[in-house]
């Protein structure tokens, strides 16, 4: 009897570790290739001021190139406190959660449970029916326990019901394998966000510094314009000049005066911009940017790496390639719906009509047992659940390759962009010198009575529209390379944003416990 005993364990044991060892279904993933250029068209292996080099991967704290500490704090206190950040570190809460609950289908479920009920059985009629109270009258000793059956009862019961669905096939784990993907898409749209702001952060950083700049201009052209209309006044005294002229030096100065509010506008506008986006109220930071200063100086170098680093840099490919892996891991769990469902299935549990005999080991029940769910028909539901699966995945590997195609575009857009800004640039420094030298010249032949009043304003025209052009290019030249830094996805490898109260306090890269 114990050696027959001893076999049925044995062979218990063995279908026990048969069923842990089960395949898992469906296809494994694999990283898709990366089909890229071996170098950018727009860049440069050479060095030099303002070189866009792929000698070198770029400055994950990009923002610190342009030497200004006032754009370094914002980006920092952004960083720390924007309120778009937070939400996505909480939807990495959410995702993380997830993998657990996908994790605890494969676990064996246990619940415990108590009940009391008062119960009627209603046998008195079918006891009557089939004469079962004329063994009352034949044999005395059965009318107490006839009486009993008829009456209420009080039922008392505790219990503990188990279950375990054995993963036999790797549907629980191809959902785990899904969920930690999921996860790894959230922490990379997280870490995109953080690429975007750092930029929008210097983007409106250069933007306010350029408003307050063309202000600074306007109000430099209108000292000099009330000097011209003051040397026209007194040419006019003087019988040199004719009131005609002085009309269009205040016309001159006015058309000056009236492009002033615009600036002034824009400049209101990027220090609020800056207060949202370090999650403050607008306004917050007016005390701290309203006093005029220059643009950020540009960095004497840029390195931006090569194509293959781009490729594992950038959030959104990254967040494509975990969306191809959670869509491969979604067909293996489509495709374990077609085999069966194993569990194994228990309760043990104390049931008395009296509370105080369940403690008693009379009243202890049990049944435990393994059950099978086996498909058998389901209308090609479960054949057409595979086919979607299949077609999203495929549908993630266009995602995949648009994602690094159009980051590819991006880069070299940046970089056509930040090249021909430059030249233009340079050109329009020429230009404000050439226009300098022309309206002094043009000054000291009005005043010696040698050329027309007319002469003066058009090349004080010139030269306030060249400088003004020569600020707005500095500004998109600025803002080329800062959309240059964000197109090669750096700034997010070793920023842990900080979260909110309600937030978690994990770092975004931080791995789920397994």
């Amino acid at each position: 009897m114990a050696r027959r005993s001893m076999r049925r364990l044995r062979l218990v044991s063995g279908g026990i570790v048969m069923l842990l060892a089960g395949c898992t279904v469906g296809p494994d993933f694999t990283k898709p290739e990366q089909n890229v250029p071996a170098g950018y068209n727009n860049a440069s292996n050479d060095t030099g001021p303002g070189t866009a080099t792929m000698r070198a991967d770029p400055d994950p704290r990009w923002w610190r190139n342009f030497g200004d500490p006032e754009m370094t704090r914002l980006v920092e206190r952004a960083t720390a406190s924007n309120l778009d950040v937070q939400q996505a570190v909480l939807r990495i809460a959410e995702a993380r959660a997830q993998v657990t609950a996908s994790a605890a289908a494969g676990l064996p479920n246990i619940i415990g449970n108590g009940s009391y009920k008062r119960d009627q059985l209603g046998l008195k009629g079918p006891l009557q029916e089939h004469g079962g109270f004329n063994l009352a009258n034949q044999f005395p000793q059965a009318g107490p326990i006839l009486d009993r059956l008829t009456q209420p009862i009080d039922l008392y019961q505790a219990a503990v019901d188990a279950s375990w669905e054995v993963d036999l096939f790797g549907r629980v784990r191809r959902s785990v394998e899904q969920s930690e993907a999921q996860t790894e898409a959230q922490v990379e749209t997280a870490n995109d966000a953080l690429v975007s702001l750092e930029a929008e952060v210097a983007s409106n950083y250069a933007q306010l510094r350029g408003a307050q700049a063309e202000t600074a201009t306007l109000q430099e052209n209108l000292r000099t314009e009330n000097g011209v209309l003051e040397l026209t006044r007194d040419r006019r005294v003087a019988g040199l000049s004719p009131q005609a002229d002085v009309e269009s030096a205040v016309a001159a100065r006015a058309g000056t005066q009236a492009l002033l509010p615009q600036y002034e506008r824009q400049t209101e506008q990027a220090i609020n911009r800056l207060s949202y986006l370090i999650g403050e109220p607008p306004g917050t930071l007016r005390a701290e940017l309203a006093a005029p200063a220059a643009l950020p100086p540009l960095p004497p170098d840029v390195p931006i790496g090569l194509p293959s680093t781009l490729v594992r840099r950038r959030p959104d490919i990254r967040i494509a390639e975990a969306q191809l892996h959670a869509a491969t891991a979604g067909v293996g769990v489509a495709v374990a719906e077609l085999f069966p469902d194993v569990s194994l299935t228990g309760e043990v549990g104390l049931r008395s009509d009296r509370a105080k005999y369940l403690a008693r080991w009379s009243s202890l029940f049990y049944s435990f047992g393994p059950s099978i769910s086996i498909p058998i028909f389901e209308g090609g539901k479960l054949r057409a659940n595979i086919k979607i699966a299949e077609a999203q995945q495929a549908e993630a590997v266009l995602g995949y390759r648009k994602a690094v195609l159009n980051a590819l575009q991006e880069v070299e857009n940046a970089l056509a962009a930040y090249r021909t800004d430059e030249q233009q640039r340079k050109a329009l420094a020429d230009t404000v010198a050439a226009n300098q030298r022309a309206l002094d010249l043009s000054r000291d032949r009005y005043r010696n009575g040698l050329s027309s009043f007319i002469e003066v304003l058009n090349a004080e025209h010139n030269w306030a529209q060249s400088r003004q052009q020569l600020i707005a290019a500095a500004i998109s030249e600025t803002a080329d390379l800062v959309s240059l830094y964000k197109a090669l996805g750096g700034g997010w490898e070793t920023v842990t944003p900080a979260a909110s109260p309600p937030s978690p306090t994990a770092s975004l890269n931080e791995k789920p416990a397994k």
